[in-house]
C-alpha cells in the first residue's frame, strides 16, 4: 500500500473516553503563530490554500486528530474556516489558561476564565462540542492542579455535554500523576529518544485507562522522525503529536507509523 493511503494509519483508544484517534496527530501552532517558537527555522505562516493542501494530505494518510489552543496565534479562527463541513470527520483538542498576544504569553487558570475560554473556541472552531480540552500548564503543575479549580471546572463543562474527555498537558511527571489522581481522561506528556523521565508515568496511565497524547516527539525539529516509532512503541501512548507545514514531512511521518 502506498504511503497516502489511509488503510496504513494505526488507530487507539484514547483511554476510556470512547473517542479512537490516529496515532499521528496533527499539531497546528504553524497555522497561526509564528513568533517566540521553539522550532530551529523561522517560517511564514501558510496560505489557506497550502493549509487546505496540508488537511487534505492529512485526511488521505488517514489522520483524523487536531492539536489546536489558544495559544497558538489564530490556529483556531483558520480551523474553523478550514475544516467547515468536515467536523464529524475530525478529533479537536484544544486547551485553556494559556494565551498569546503582543509577542508573548499570559496564563489564567481561573474557573471564570476558563469558561471564558471555552466558549471561546467552540465559536472559534465553529462548532457546539470540543472532543478534548486540556489544561496548558506554565509548569506549576501542582498549583494549579491543587488550587485553582482548572481541572473541576473542565469537569463541569464536561458534564453539560460541551467537552468529551478533559485533562492537563502537564510539565513535570508529578503533575501528570496528580492528573492521574483526580481522573483525568487525558494527558500530554513529553516524549522523545532524549527525554525519557515521564515513561513510568505514560505507562501508568495507561495501565489507569487515561489517555496518552504525546508531544515533543521530534523535539520541536531538532529529531528525526524515526523517532515517532520509538514514542509510539511505548507502553501506554495512545496518539503521537506533530506539527508540520510540509505535506511531505507529514506523509514521512505517517510512514514512520505504519502497523
Amino acid at each position: 500500500m502506498g504511503a497516502d493511503n489511509p488503510a496504513v494509519m494505526q488507530y487507539r483508544e484514547l483511554g476510556k473516553s470512547g473517542i479512537a484517534v490516529s496515532v499521528l496527530g496533527l499539531g497546528t501552532v504553524k497555522l497561526g503563530r509564528n513568533t517566540a517558537v521553539e522550532y530551529p527555522r523561522s517560517f511564514a505562516l501558510p496560505t489557506d490554500a497550502e493549509a487546505r493542501r496540508l488537511l487534505s494530505r492529512a485526511q488521505a494518510l488517514g489522520v483524523n486528530f487536531i492539536d489546536t489552543a489558544p495559544a497558538y496565534g489564530t490556529s483556531e479562527e483558520r480551523l474553523g474556516e478550514l475544516l467547515k463541513g468536515q467536523r464529524r470527520d475530525w478529533i479537536i483538542m484544544t486547551k485553556v489558561g494559556e494565551e498569546f498576544a503582543a509577542g508573548q504569553s499570559r496564563y489564567d487558570f481561573s474557573p471564570e476564565h476558563t469558561i471564558t475560554s471555552v466558549h471561546r473556541s467552540l465559536e472559534r472552531l465553529a462548532t457546539d462540542y470540543l472532543d478534548i480540552v486540556l489544561i496548558h500548564s506554565d509548569g506549576d503543575d501542582e498549583h494549579i492542579l491543587g488550587h485553582l479549580g482548572t481541572l473541576e471546572c473542565l469537569f463541569d463543562l464536561k458534564g453539560q455535554g460541551l467537552i468529551r474527555a478533559v485533562g492537563i498537558s502537564h510539565k513535570s511527571a508529578n503533575g501528570a500523576r496528580l492528573a492521574l489522581g483526580a481522573g483525568a481522561d487525558v494527558i500530554m506528556a513529553t516524549l522523545n529518544s532524549s527525554m525519557r523521565d515521564e515513561l513510568d508515568v505514560i505507562a501508568e496511565a495507561g495501565v489507569q485507562g487515561c489517555g496518552v497524547v504525546i508531544k515533543k516527539a521530534l523535539e520541536s525539529g531538532h529529531a528525526g522522525p524515526e523517532s515517532l516509532r520509538f514514542v509510539a512503541e511505548q507502553a501506554g501512548v495512545s496518539s503521537v503529536v506533530v506539527g508540520t507545514l510540509n505535506p511531505e514531512h507529514l506523509t514521512e511521518n505517517a510512514s514512520m507509523l505504519k502497523p
